[in-house]
């Protein structure tokens, strides 16, 4: 297929599918390319001012509370937005990407929302982007179903979960649409195609356009997705506020600033989400310089740490005290058939969510719906017919910066097994994420990319401290590698450890591995591999 101009300045590379003519109409790509052009400048200026405070802190600057805000933290009045139809009760929230199955099956599964999520649950391929955005706008116009290969039938129930959007992050584009000859940043793409076909279809269905906001890492990002929803309302001629965003606090720098990021949404504001695995990411990947943040393996750093507890109940008490939801973290347990191992992995997520819930969080996250009732009953029990807590302001909590970053009394050095682990979990996860699937299953626990990120940054500050041997790492890998394709043989293992060892053994530790994976692997222009 060759380059298709469909306005003056924007074009779409990607190769065209089934269906993909009604998402990519030129109405909807002159609102993005409208979108791209108003905020190019000011999304620059986000990753400039990312790249330099990540210098500063690798430099060794302090972390800490700013006192240029100390004024807007201590005003008692101020409050966000009241929640908007359907986020009132937001007790069980499950994610996924917006698969057909998976979109069926999370509305269907009695949560009361549904994070369809184009960010780490996917695979950013340009199927999955555009067929995403169908799904979504199929299952709003309730038009949606699909058909296993042996027959068995999937159909939208009569209750449904209120869907909740999670675009990509600013850090990611998407090479398959340019504007002005430039990438389209990613948010911009995921978020304007869905409040494009789907806001106003949102709202004649009583609910409305609602957006989760991932990895931001300060008060600036926040102000910017704000003004993005208002020029956006605007130019759809919907009121403001109609839109609300859920924060997930996700970097450790936003966890410094979650007062100032629900006061730059406010108007917009849907509350925080404590995104506990890209936390523990960002973490070492902030602090990778310094050997006394180098935690143990990844199984051995539960929620019990002081650090994180201190992350967690800084999140509930700052958001009761505006009036905002607070969100808790993922079960990420997949039911199977093994009675035992069922029930010990049930026992860990019984004590994190009630744990959630005794905290005041008013709701928790499930990555497969056999948690859905599960963890609903917990919450049942603590919530005792209210759809929230936000009243519970825990003004018992004071948390100080060097709480937050309490990481040396959780510190300590891996195991080899926990070493193999995280080599097994990464090389898994790349060959999955490559063929283009985003949510895997893997070890009893369904992983996205927050695993694989966790797991390589892992590898490569441990090496960096001299915590495990470069020749231990690499007969690892070779090892890992071997099983991958012995286990799959059609597993891509050539690309797989190259993409580890630009990851987690280079010199530098990449911010992400998604960019480089995604423009070597998966950007497809006319329908050949760039």
């Amino acid at each position: 297929m060759s380059t298709t101009e469909l306005t003056s300045r924007v074009q779409v590379l990607g190769a065209p599918g089934d269906r993909f003519d009604e998402i990519l109409t030129p109405a909807a790509l002159e609102f993005i390319g409208r979108l791209a052009r108003t905020f190019a400048d000011r999304y620059r200026d986000v990753l400039t001012e990312r790249r330099r405070r990540a210098l500063r802190l690798s430099s060794g600057s302090p972390l800490d509370f700013s006192l240029a805000t100390s004024a807007l933290r201590a005003d008692p009045h101020w409050r966000v937005a009241p929640p908007a139809p359907g986020l009132a009760d937001r007790r069980v929230e499950i994610t996924g990407p917006p698969e057909r199955r998976m979109t069926i099956d999370a509305l269907n599964s009695g949560a009361q929302v549904w994070l369809a999520d184009f960010e780490d649950a996917t695979s950013p391929t340009w199927d999955n982007i555009i067929g995403g955005q169908l799904n979504l706008r199929d299952a709003i116009e309730r038009r949606i179903d699909f058909t296993t290969p042996d027959g068995r039938e999937y159909r939208l129930g009569d209750e449904l979960a209120t869907i909740v959007v999670r675009p990509r992050g600013w850090h990611l584009t998407e090479e398959h649409l340019l504007v002005d000859g430039r990438p389209v940043p990613a948010s911009l793409v995921d978020f304007g195609l869905y409040f494009f076909h789907c806001a106003q279809r949102q709202i004649d269905a009583g609910s409305g356009p609602y957006f989760y906001l991932p990895k931001l890492e300060n008060a600036y990002d926040a102000r910017l997705w704000n003004d993005v929803f208002v020029f956006a309302q605007d130019l759809r001629g919907i009121p403001r506020g109609t839109i609300r965003a859920t924060v997930l606090i996700e970097t450790v720098t936003a966890a410094f600033e979650m007062e100032e990021i629900l006061y730059e949404l406010r108007e917009h504001s849907a509350g925080l989400n404590a995104g506990r695995w890209d936390y523990l990411f960002s973490l070492i990947k902030i602090f990778a310089h310094r050997p006394d943040f180098s935690l143990p393996d990844r199984t051995k750093v539960t929620m019990t740490a002081p650090f994180l507890r201190a992350y967690t109940e800084l999140l509930v008490r700052t958001c009761h005290k505006r009036g905002a939801h607070a969100i808790g973290g993922m079960a990420a347990h997949v039911p199977g058939h093994d009675a035992q191992a069922d029930g010990a992995a049930l026992a860990k997520v019984r004590l994190d969510k009630e744990r959630e819930a005794e905290d005041g969080f008013d709701g928790t996250w499930v990555a497969h719906p056999g948690l859905v009732p599960f963890c609903r009953d917990i919450f049942d029990g603590v919530l005792d017919g209210r759809p929230h807590q936000i009243d519970r302001t825990r003004d018992d909590v004071h948390v100080s910066a060097d709480e937050l970053l309490a990481v040396r009394r959780t510190a300590g050095p891996p195991t080899e097994d926990g070493v193999r682990a995280n080599i097994s979990v990464a090389l898994r996860y790349f060959d999955a994420w490559l063929r283009g699937t985003g949510a895997v299953a893997l070890d009893g626990l369904m992983e996205d990319a927050a695993a694989a990120e966790i797991a390589r940054a892992q590898i490569w500050q441990w090496l960096r401290h001299g915590a495990v041997e470069r020749d231990t790492v690499l007969a690892l890998l070779d090892g890992e590698i071997a099983a991958l394709g012995a286990e799959y043989p059609w597993a891509r293992v050539d690309e797989v450890r190259a993409l580890f060892e630009r990851t987690a053994l280079a010199r530098e530790l990449p911010a992400f591995f998604t960019p480089d994976a995604y423009a070597r692997h998966l950007v497809q222009h006319a329908g050949v591999t760039a």
